[in-house]
């Protein structure tokens, strides 16, 4: 009976999630405007602090911040309900598409109905940025962290590290001032889940064991056995997103001789359809798991499907609902609570470097109507974000509709 109480949340979840085009930076963006603006599931300096754990852990990080959002609402049957329809549409599409995927590159299937989610992509994330800049800086030493951090983004925004070493740095710089923890405040402990950690370690020990096995051996379902491994450890150790999860597949899939189950041509359908597609960029997971089994029946292709989504969001899942505790015990010692100050000016600049890398790929300097519209699309979703109620699913079917018209 608890759960009916929280049916209009997760109402407001799946419609976020099917209207959560532009990957984790355009995620942040809509996820102020719906958790935090209409809903106030959370504040704002609660998404900020959420957004800047996750970019300290491997994995998905959209999904672990949604992650978190249902599990500071409700626990963790509700981080994980929240957790299953945010990932669902989007591995279910991704999946199909693995079967499809012949006749898209076959016919050359269009997609001009997507042809302006990435500058509406670019719009949300001025629009979170611009937020989290009235929320975060306010002295001069946050100025200089938040343009340290655009830069150092910027010019390394495909080196896994750069998000969690600048959080880090961030925290240490904050640390010389003599800001105190206010004495009204208290941060009643959280209980530390230590099944989610043991599990993750004794999962990752028995994927690579039957992997590893199975390969010695010559199992007749090998292939299977080899893909869980694989996802699961992208899963685990991947930092930086889709941006560092895509060159690893293309070495694991497409470049090695031994597990070349993939064309060039074929890899790159599929992740030119997860960026047109609502929800996590980690979806092509299931893409690539079918891809991988697709030769050994339909049946097996499913199950590669499934292997893909459930072994990319499992070490995520896992990881930020063991640390995060940790994180928020954490929070009652000084040099945490002096830390946070610049870590979110750090992420301030994570958003503002992830505007202009994205903006880079779009065209709005050429005199032509595709520039003119890119620009009108661009300052049109940052002004009814800013300015309007108007909900974020909206804006997107409108984008989605001026794809198809122009």
């Amino acid at each position: 009976m608890v759960l009916f109480r929280h049916v209009p949340y997760l109402k407001a979840v799946f419609f976020y999630t099917i209207s959560a085009f532009g990957g984790p930076q355009g995620h942040f963006g809509m996820m102020m405007k719906t958790f935090v603006e209409r809903r106030r599931d959370i504040t704002r300096e609660e998404l900020m602090e959420y957004v800047a754990f996750c970019q300290l852990l491997p994995g998905a990080t959209s999904t672990q911040t949604l992650t978190l959002i249902g599990y500071k609402r409700g626990g963790v049957p509700l981080a994980v309900l929240t957790l299953i329809i945010w990932i669902l549409p989007a591995s279910i599409l991704m999946g199909s598409f693995s079967f499809l995927v012949y006749y898209i590159n076959t016919y050359h299937v269009t997609l001009n109905i997507f042809s302006y989610v990435q500058p509406m992509a670019v719009g949300f994330i001025a629009f979170a940025a611009f937020r989290m800049y009235k929320i975060s800086i306010k002295s001069t030493i946050t100025f200089v962290i938040m343009l340290v951090g655009v830069l150092a983004t910027y010019l390394l925004f495909k080196t896994p590290w750069v998000f969690p070493i600048l959080i880090i740095l961030g925290g240490v710089v904050t640390n010389f001032s003599d800001k105190r923890i206010p004495e009204r405040e208290s941060i009643r402990p959280k209980q530390i889940k230590w099944t989610n950690i043991w599990l993750f370690v004794l999962l990752f020990i028995i994927v690579g064991f039957l992997s590893e096995t199975a390969r010695r051996h010559d199992w007749k379902d090998k292939r299977a056995f080899n893909l869980t491994e694989n996802v699961y450890r992208f899963g685990s150790l991947v930092f930086g997103g889709g941006d560092v999860l895509m060159p690893m597949m293309y070495e694991q899939y497409v470049v090695r001789k031994k597990t070349q189950y993939m064309t060039k041509e074929q890899y790159l359908t599929g992740w030119g359809l997860v960026r047109a597609i609502p929800g996590p960029v980690f979806s092509v997971a299931s893409y690539t798991g079918g891809m991988v089994l697709r030769d050994e029946g339909k049946y097996m292709q499913l199950l590669g499907c499934v292997i893909g989504c459930i072994g990319i969001f499992l070490p995520s899942a896992l990881l930020v609902l063991f640390f995060y505790p940790v994180w928020h015990n954490l929070k009652k010692y000084v040099i945490v609570f002096r830390a946070l100050e610049g870590i979110n000016a750090v992420v301030v600049g994570i958003m503002g470097a992830a505007f202009l890398y994205l903006l880079k790929d779009i065209s709005i300097t050429a005199l032509n109507t595709v520039s003119f519209v890119n620009i009108f699309v661009i300052i049109g979703t940052f002004l009814l974000l800013n300015f309007t109620k108007i909900r974020s699913p909206y804006i997107v079917i409108g984008c989605l509709l001026l794809g198809l018209i122009i």
